[in-house]
Order: structure tokens, then sequence, then C-alpha cells
């Protein structure tokens, strides 16, 4: 038996294990039944599995591609992850089963794999590169909330209340002017 500790705010890594059972019972024990039943989250002896994110591979279905080619391609393992298993990993025969983080629900749980299941190994997914060249403009750069803004501020509130304060003076001498001839 196989221990291993899911931390539940892991992303980008993909475990995968080998299913030791004939092809007519890999269905059966990789889908979670109507009445509650996951044969297979019994032998990881795990809290939560998301079936959503288990994917099960029958290695035949491969073809000529092998299975570490499958994971540099499907789920972005690089090549340097996949260098010391490769050879394990391509000799394997018959179904994997492979988990992303996303399948274990975000949840910390202590996993306990058991038979049919063997662990194979764990790998990380290469990680995002942001596109193009890191931005350059003063905007980009922001500042902090404690700086005052630079620029015209001042003088255009400035103006602004010069603005007012002569509309208020216009007014009152039309009123003085108008409001007393009536």
């Amino acid at each position: 038996m196989t221990k291993m500790q899911i931390n539940g705010s892991e992303t980008g890594t993909v475990r995968v294990f080998h299913l030791d059972l004939p092809p007519e019972a890999v269905e059966r024990f990789t889908t979670q039944a109507g009445t509650g039943e996951y044969p297979l989250q019994y032998a990881l002896g795990a809290s939560h599995l998301r079936p959503a994110f288990v994917d099960v591979v029958a290695l035949r279905d491969l073809g000529d591609m092998a299975l570490s080619a499958y994971l540099a391609e499907a789920y972005q393992v690089p090549s340097r992850e996949l260098r010391d298993l490769r050879p394990q990993l391509d000799a394997l025969h018959g179904h994997v089963v492979i988990l992303p983080s996303q399948a274990f629900d975000h949840q910390s749980q202590e996993l306990a794999v058991a038979s049919p299941l063997r662990w194979v190994g764990t790998f990380s997914e290469e990680r995002a590169r942001p596109r193009g060249p890191k931005l350059r403009s003063t905007s980009a750069e922001g500042r902090s909330a404690g700086t005052a803004p630079t620029g015209e501020a001042p003088k255009s509130r400035a103006l602004l209340f010069t603005l007012i304060a002569l509309a208020v003076v216009v007014l009152l001498l039309a009123v003085a002017l108008f409001g007393t001839a009536g």
C-alpha cells in the first residue's frame, strides 16, 4: 500500500496509476455507480474524487504513441519531468488512471493506494508563460495607495471653483438688478 498526501491547494500536478485489471472489469471499477459506489475512490483511499477529471486510458488505444508522449501532449508534462520514468511509463500495458489536481476537488486528503492500483509517478504540468514582452509603460507600473497622483488635477479643481464662484456672482447681480425692478 502506497501512502501519499494531497494538498488541497495544489495545482498543476498529475498522478499516474497503473490499473491491474482485465479489460472487461475496468469500466465497472472506474465508474461511479448510481448507488454511490466508486471502487476507484475506495482503492485510492480518497475522501473526495471528482469523476469528471479521472482519465482512464487504455494504452492500446494510444496506437503508436507512447504513454510519456501522451502525458506531454495531453497534460503538458515537460520532457525533463518524464526523463527518469520514461522507460517504465512506456513499458506499461493494459490501463492507466491519470489524475490531475482537479480530480481531488481541492480537498486536502491522504491517499492509501491499494490493489488493483499501483502508483507509477507524480509529475508537474508546465506552467503557462505570459504572452508577449513585459509591459514597460508607466501606467503599467501602478502606484501605491499612499502616494498622491501627479498631473494637472489641482489646477483644474481651482479653475472649476473659480468658474462656480463667478457664476454665483453673476446670478446674485442678476437677482439684485432685475429682482427689485418688478
